[in-house]
């Protein structure tokens, strides 16, 4: 679809793009063609989770009210959902392309739900909570098909956000999406809107998402892993996309098709879980848009093709093994890597502990590093 935004803008001050796809042939409701190519044409994330008690309607005390002639109470609502809304770092804030989004606790015991794209290529993830403190986070499992992610938070007693029915939607429904807007921090942002559609479709190029919510309320970089709640505070959606030059066009993957993704994220049975290798670097391809003429010269990049090194985590297997920003990854054991996308499949040929030889480019001249790949969860 002409015009879908290829950059993620829930990144800070730029993109991080991924490091791989999902397996094809997924069959989830909810997935891209090109799992991480998503990143590029989707900017929200999600919340919703497998295992969270839907609101009774038969019970008044879980609902909020709605009285005629009055309008949507959205300091209510934000009180109700505030405490389950968190802000998430991936990566360095100095760093080439440091990361922020969002994301939504869905367990008491820290889970917390959020966009693969948010996450993905680092190893260093922060959760901000809503009483200000920070926490270390760990990955339990991700889908780059379904641009999901479970993460973990070393922490118990947290407020889980509850769940509605993506199903019962209805155009016109009052919406809000809350999230890390712009990454500018403190109390998250609020917009309000309704549900201008449902059940669409977007694609650009390889790139498609099915079953989404469209919604006039306003997603902006930094929303990725927000969520879009109803009327009586549920969340019903995760705001995922934006239609570039487009007004008041935004997108939320639906809840309810996507509940036994989570349920199998949270088991480790993702296409990426805690347990595969990891090399402990952020990527972009080296032809991406995102590689501005700037950087190129900085780091005398001559290579046509290949991943880039936007990010190295000193203390994981790249950086123990002498990669640093700026290093673009031509091959592993042999085998040419022309973009992230192709580094993603040479590493889930491999498990935590093998040895490889990874060739790269720095200041213009080859090199071989021998690395010896950690364990992405630790």
């Amino acid at each position: 679809m002409p015009g879908v935004d290829p950059r993620p803008p829930s990144t800070w001050p730029g993109p991080r793009l991924p490091e791989s796809s999902g397996p094809s042939g997924s069959k989830r409701s909810t997935r891209s063609v090109v799992g991480a190519a998503i990143v590029r044409a989707i900017i929200g994330a999600g919340l919703f989770l497998a295992g969270f008690a839907i609101a009774d309607d038969d019970d008044p005390g879980t609902r909020l009210p709605r009285i005629a002639g009055r309008g949507l109470d959205v300091g209510a609502i934000l009180a109700r959902v505030q405490p389950s809304v968190v802000s998430i770092q991936a990566g360095e804030e100095s760093s080439l392309y440091g990361g922020s989004g969002s994301g939504v606790i869905i367990e008491a015991d820290g889970l917390v739900l959020t966009n693969n794209h948010v996450i993905e290529g680092s190893s260093d993830l922060r959760v901000q909570l809503s009483d200000g403190t920070t926490e270390d986070a760990s990955l339990v499992g991700a889908s780059p098909d379904d641009d999901i992610a479970v993460i973990r938070i070393d922490r118990s007693g947290l407020t889980a956000a509850e769940l509605g029915s993506s199903d019962e939607l209805r155009v016109g429904d009052d919406v809000l999406a809350i999230g890390n807007a712009l990454n500018l921090g403190g109390t998250p942002s609020v917009t309000r809107g309704i549900v201008s559609a449902t059940g669409r479709r977007i694609a650009s190029g390889d790139i498609a998402l099915d079953h989404l919510i469209q919604t006039d309320a306003a997603i902006n970089p930094g929303n990725s892993g927000g969520p879009l709640v109803n009327a009586q505070g549920e969340v019903v959606g995760i705001n995922t996309a934006i239609i570039r030059d487009a007004q008041n066009v935004g997108f939320a993957i639906a809840i309810d098709p996507i509940r036994s993704l989570i349920r199998d994220l949270e088991e480790g049975n993702g296409a990426i879980s805690g347990d595969q290798a990891f090399l402990g670097v952020g990527t972009v391809d080296v032809d991406s848009s995102q590689l501005s003429d700037d950087v190129r010269e900085q780091y005398s990049v001559t290579a046509d093709e290949g991943a880039f090194v936007q990010e190295v985590d000193p203390d994981r297997a790249a950086g123990e093994a002498g990669m640093e920003v700026g290093d673009v990854i031509v091959s592993m054991d042999g085998d040419p890597i022309t973009s992230s996308d192709d580094l993603g499949e040479a590493m889930r040929k491999h498990e935590p502990g093998d040895t490889v030889r990874i060739v790269v480019e720095r200041d213009g001249q080859r090199r071989t590093l021998t690395v010896t790949l950690g364990r992405r969860g630790g």
